[in-house]
C-alpha cells in the first residue's frame, strides 16, 4: 500500500471512529429512518397541487398572520432571498411555492413543536412570478403571496 492511499483510507476510518466515540453514530441511523421524500409535492405545477400533495383537504386560505419576506425586484434570479414567519398557533410546516418555476414547490420546512415558525432561504426563479409562503396548521393551509420581478433569469435564463 502506498503512503497516500494509506493516509486517505486511514483518515476516513479515524473520522468514523471518532464520530462513533462521540455518539454521532445514532444520528446517522435516525437520518436513515426519516420519512420518505414527497416526490409528488415537488413535481406539482400549481399552489393547489402542492396543497393537495402535502395533505391538504381543501384550498388554502389567505392569512395576514403569515408574513412573507421577499424582494420586490430580484436582480439575479439565481439567488433570491425569501423568508416566511407564521404567527398562526399550531403551525407544523412552512413551504415556499414559486408559481412560474418548472416545479412550483421550492422548499418545505417542518416546524418542531414549541419552536418559532420562522425560516429563510435562497431560491431560484426563472422569471418574474408570484411567490407564496404556505403554512400548514393541522389539516388546513394558509398562504401569503408577493410578486417578485426578476431582471436576470436563474433557471437557465
Amino acid at each position: 500500500m502506498k503512503r497516500r492511499e494509506f493516509m486517505h483510507k486511514g483518515t476516513g476510518a479515524t473520522a468514523l471512529g471518532l464520530a462513533a466515540a462521540a455518539g454521532l453514530a445514532p444520528a446517522v441511523a435516525s437520518a436513515q429512518a426519516a420519512p420518505a421524500w414527497n416526490k409528488a409535492a415537488f413535481e406539482a405545477k400549481s399552489l393547489a397541487d402542492v396543497v393537495k400533495s402535502l395533505g391538504g383537504a381543501g384550498a388554502a386560505a389567505e392569512s395576514r398572520d403569515l408574513i412573507l419576506q421577499a424582494p420586490e425586484i430580484a436582480e439575479n434570479g439565481s439567488v433570491v432571498r425569501v423568508g416566511a414567519q407564521s404567527n398562526i398557533a399550531g403551525t407544523t410546516q412552512i413551504a415556499l411555492v414559486i408559481e412560474k418555476n418548472p416545479n412550483a414547490l421550492a422548499a418545505v420546512f417542518d416546524v418542531p413543536a414549541g419552536t418559532d415558525a420562522n425560516m429563510s432561504t435562497n431560491v431560484k426563479m426563472g422569471q418574474s412570478s408570484n411567490v407564496y409562503a404556505l403554512a400548514k396548521v393541522g389539516d388546513k393551509f394558509f398562504y401569503a403571496v408577493k410578486e417578485v420581478k426578476v431582471t436576470l433569469g436563474g433557471c437557465g435564463g
